[in-house]
């Protein structure tokens, strides 16, 4: 990680927390990173038979709002496109989708101080 910005660092640590969380809980991870236009989607698995795109955020602290303040409705409406565009591209995985979204917290030393998933940000 040498070179890297500590919010870079942050973030590769929170998405690997939630990865590792995801696992835990029976995820079937398939892809990192999946970037279409100026759009990222973070964490795609397969989980009951349901296509799941996730969206990570990390804070060290609440100076800049929790993490889930930080997704936005246009945030929101860019992960559902991307995420459409990442079935066409792939027909044979589960026709069912949603997009989740975890917030990490890591302490002064990156590690893991609290994790929360939520389900369906997008109620599609």
């Amino acid at each position: 990680m040498r070179g890297m910005k500590i919010s870079n660092i942050v973030g590769r640590t929170g998405e690997t927390v939630a990865a590792d969380f995801l696992r835990d809980k029976g995820y079937q991870l398939i892809e990192f990173n999946f970037r279409k236009n100026y759009t990222e989607i973070d964490i795609i698995a397969i989980y009951r038979n349901t296509t799941v795109f996730v969206e990570v955020k990390t804070r060290k602290n609440d100076s800049f709002g929790t993490p889930f303040e930080a997704i936005t409705r246009t945030k929101i409406a860019n992960l559902v496109h991307t995420a459409h565009v990442y079935m066409k591209l792939h027909p044979n995985l589960p026709k069912a989708m949603r997009i989740d979204a975890i917030g990490v917290t890591l302490d002064e030393d990156n590690k893991l101080e609290s994790i929360e998933h939520v389900e369906n940000i997008s109620g599609f």
